[in-house]
């Protein structure tokens, strides 16, 4: 059986929900009917710092918002699924065509449609289900975290996060 570092060497990919992941799952309805979400700038840079490393990285979201899809891009995210309702069978189907295997994938979601994908995956990220209930402000710096915590073991070095919810 693997361990910890172990486990987490093999990780290439690190696929991320939107919706109640990289927001705090909050939607602003403007008077046009367009739907407005909050975006953590840091969260952003992480991403990006991820994508400099050479992390593939990943966004499953059933949501359809292009700003949302054009701020990830901007990141350097290549692989951004929006509209996806059948979030597992775009799981399957870019595995397949990217030649990975789950144990290569990390995880974060927070409802039940990324159940499949999270019972699938080395590492499954849960926040704010019912299963599991995190501390708002925790919520909001776990993708730093991970990505933090990935590169780090990656570079067989020891990460130290406060856990005050600042970077």
């Amino acid at each position: 059986m693997l361990n910890f570092k172990q486990k987490l060497n093999k990780i290439t990919t690190l696929m991320f929900d939107v919706d109640g992941v990289m927001t705090d799952g909050k939607v602003l309805v403007m008077e046009s009917g367009e739907m407005v979400r909050n975006m953590n700038s840091k969260d952003g840079y992480a991403i990006h710092l991820a994508v400099q490393k050479a992390f593939r990285i990943v966004i499953i979201s059933g949501g359809n918002n292009n700003a949302v899809k054009n701020a990830l891009e901007r990141t350097g995210v290549k692989d951004v699924f929006i509209n996806q309702h059948d979030k597992l069978a775009c799981y399957l189907d870019y595995l397949k065509l990217n030649n990975l295997k789950d144990e290569e994938v990390l995880f974060m979601g927070d409802d039940l449609p990324d159940h499949e994908i999270m019972s699938r995956v080395a590492w499954p990220f849960v926040l704010r289900m019912q299963l599991l209930i995190l501390n708002r402000s925790a919520n909001m710096f776990l993708i730093r975290m991970v990505v933090k915590v990935v590169y780090g073991i990656l570079l067989n070095k020891y990460c130290v996060y406060k856990t005050n919810g600042r970077s």
